[in-house]
């Protein structure tokens, strides 16, 4: 029998007990598209804060109007945000993060400041750099489920910035579950729980698409597919055991359920998941090209 791989471990932070954000602070959502604004709308829903402490900006600031409605700090001035928050949440994309990063650095200050990154493939240390200032930063890797607080976060800061670990972890707690990893793993958590939830909702539809084929309605198909998915999750979270354990208790002797199984094995289901997974971290570990010709005028 092949070794154990040991279980994994939370990275050890060595410096300052963790925090959480409380209804006293005040954030900053730099560049509030549907990951900033679902990240709004979870934190107030969940009541870790309210409205009014939820700056929100981005380049089309009309796009925001219903928000302001609704009693959130709403700006065209990513610097305006940044000086009414402690909290900065960084949700633009890679390409536009060194400019956002350079016109709010000289409003960052380290000993009250916390910078919250969800761009996809910047380092912590080249956002310090951007920034230019010691700035305790965390990134963060949500997916889409953000939109109704069933998002997996993962969560990567350097050793020394435990408290905002703690700061982080406790803003996307509020919108699902979240996971600290070491930084080098972000990549990885990127292809598996963001690029992932494409994948799981191609299943589904390969699920349901089957289902119709054999005499289910499109809307039978789905539903039941779905809530198929959505229960072998929940086995999972709950019972914390392995896939073939649950799996084993679903198939038989010359059943229908292994039949269907060694198909989908023939036909290369596993090693599809595996092949795409991979190519995902590969696409995304290049995602974010640094502004050489701003460095070089710096």
């Amino acid at each position: 029998m092949a070794a154990q791989r040991p279980a994994a471990q939370e990275p050890k932070f060595t410096h300052r007990e963790e925090r959480t954000v409380t209804s006293k602070n005040h954030l900053a959502i730099i560049g509030a598209g549907n990951i900033g604004t679902s990240i709004a709308e979870g934190l107030v829903e969940s009541g870790r804060l309210p409205a009014g402490s939820i700056a929100l900006t981005r380049r089309k600031v009309g796009l925001l109007d219903d928000y302001k409605r609704r009693g959130f700090g709403v700006h065209s001035s990513n610097l305006e945000a940044v000086r009414k928050s402690d909290v900065i949440l960084v949700s633009v994309e890679p390409q536009q993060i060194d400019g956002v990063l350079r016109e709010i650095g000289a409003e960052i200050r380290p000993d009250t400041h916390v910078v919250v990154s969800v761009v996809s493939g910047v380092s912590i240390k080249q956002i310090k750099a951007l920034l230019g200032a010691k700035v305790p930063v965390v990134r963060a890797m949500p997916n889409t489920a953000i939109a109704i607080r069933e998002s997996m976060t993962c969560l990567a800061a350097e050793s020394g910035d435990r408290e905002a670990i703690g700061i982080a972890k406790s803003l996307f707690d509020a919108v699902g579950k979240s996971l600290v990893i070491d930084e080098e793993q972000m990549i990885a958590a990127t292809a598996l729980g963001a690029c992932g939830i494409a994948f799981f909702l191609r299943a589904v539809r390969a699920a349901s698409q089957g289902g119709i084929e054999i005499g289910l309605h499109t809307d039978q198909a789905l539903l039941i597919g779905a809530q198929t998915a959505r229960g072998a999750a929940s086995l999972l979270l709950q019972r914390s055991k392995h896939p073939e354990h649950e799996i084993d208790l679903v198939t038989t002797p010359r059943g229908c359920t292994i039949a269907g199984l060694n198909r989908m094995e023939h036909e290369g289901f596993s090693s599809s998941m595996i092949r795409g997974i991979v190519t995902s971290a590969e696409k995304a570990a290049g995602l974010y090209s640094p502004d050489e010709r701003a460095q070089k005028e710096r």
